[in-house]
C-alpha cells in the first residue's frame, strides 16, 4: 500500500475511464466474447460450476470479514473483555469492505446509475439501449451495471493481503489481484457486467483501502493504537452492559476501569 501502487491505481483508472468513454464499442465487443448468438444468450451463466464458483467466491470474500465482525459483536455483548482480534485490522476490514463493497457500489451507484447489464441490452437480445460506463441516463431501475459489487467484493480482499506479514505480502497482493479477477471475469461471461464495470470495481476498492491504510496505520496524525480502538468500544458498550446487569439482577463479568 505505498505511493506507487496508487499511483499505478489512479493512471490504470484514467487509461481504462478515457479509452472506453472515447470507444464505448470496446466494451461491446468484449461482453460478445462470452455471447452465443444461436441460443442468444450468456452460456456459462447456465452452467452449475460457473454458478457454484461465483457463489464460492463471495463466500472466500466474507470469510476474511467474519472474524472481525464477531469479535465486534462480542465486544458489544461484554466489553469487559479485550477484543478477540487486533482493534486496528478490524477497523480497517470493517471499514474498507463497507465503503467498497458496500454504500459506493450498492448504495450509490448501482442504484442510481442507470447502465443496464450486459445480458439487457438489444446488443445481446435485450431491450435495453447500451451506455457507457460514463452516462448514468440508462433505463435500468434498480441493482444496476455499474460499478459490479461482486467484483469490489472479490478485490476487496487486497485489504486482508495489506496485513499478511511483509515477507508474505506481495504473494498475498498476488493472490488477491488474481481472485478478483477470475471473480469479475466470471460475472463478465455470465451477462452480468461490462469490462469497465469490474475494473473500475476493482481500482475504486483499491483506492479506498490505500487510503483506509494510511489513515490507520501509516499517517502520523491519524493513526491510532489497537488497545485505543478496545477502550472505546469499551466505552460506548458500557452503559448497555451495565444496564443488562441491572435488568437481570446479576453479573456477567467484572467491571473494568475506564
Amino acid at each position: 500500500m505505498n505511493r506507487t501502487g496508487l499511483f499505478i491505481a489512479l493512471t490504470l483508472w484514467l487509461v481504462i475511464g478515457v479509452v472506453f468513454g472515447l470507444y464505448p464499442e470496446l466494451d461491446l465487443k468484449l461482453a460478445a466474447l462470452f455471447f452465443d448468438p444461436e441460443t442468444r444468450t450468456f452460456p456459462l451463466k447456465l452452467n452449475g460450476w460457473a454458478s457454484f464458483a461465483r457463489d464460492a467466491a463471495m463466500w472466500v470474500a466474507w470469510a476474511f470479514v467474519l472474524p472481525s465482525l464477531v469479535a465486534l459483536v462480542v465486544k458489544m455483548i461484554r466489553p469487559d473483555r479485550p477484543l478477540m482480534v487486533s482493534g486496528r485490522a478490524m477497523v480497517f476490514l470493517l471499514v474498507t469492505i463497507i465503503l467498497s463493497a458496500g454504500i459506493l457500489t450498492n448504495l450509490t451507484f448501482k442504484t442510481y446509475w442507470g447502465r443496464p447489464r450486459p445480458v439487457v441490452v438489444t446488443e445481446f437480445a435485450g431491450d435495453q439501449q447500451f451506455v457507457p460506463w460514463w452516462d448514468p441516463r440508462g433505463g435500468c431501475a434498480r441493482n444496476c451495471s455499474f460499478f459490479s459489487g461482486e467484483g469490489a467484493t472479490a478485490f476487496w480482499t487486497l485489504a486482508p493481503a495489506a496485513l499478511a506479514p511483509p515477507p508474505w505480502r506481495p504473494l498475498a497482493y498476488a493472490a488477491a489481484v488474481v481472485f478478483g479477477a477470475l471473480t469479475s471475469g466470471l460475472r463478465m461471461a455470465f451477462g452480468g457486467h461490462f469490462f469497465t464495470d469490474v475494473s473500475i470495481a476493482g481500482l475504486v476498492t483499491f483506492v479506498v483501502i490505500w487510503f483506509a491504510y494510511a489513515v490507520i496505520y501509516r499517517w502520523p496524525r491519524t493513526r491510532f493504537s489497537d488497545e485505543a480502538v478496545d477502550a472505546a468500544l469499551t466505552r460506548l458498550s458500557m452503559p448497555g452492559y451495565r444496564l443488562r446487569q441491572r435488568l437481570f439482577g446479576r453479573k456477567t463479568g467484572p467491571e473494568p476501569s475506564v
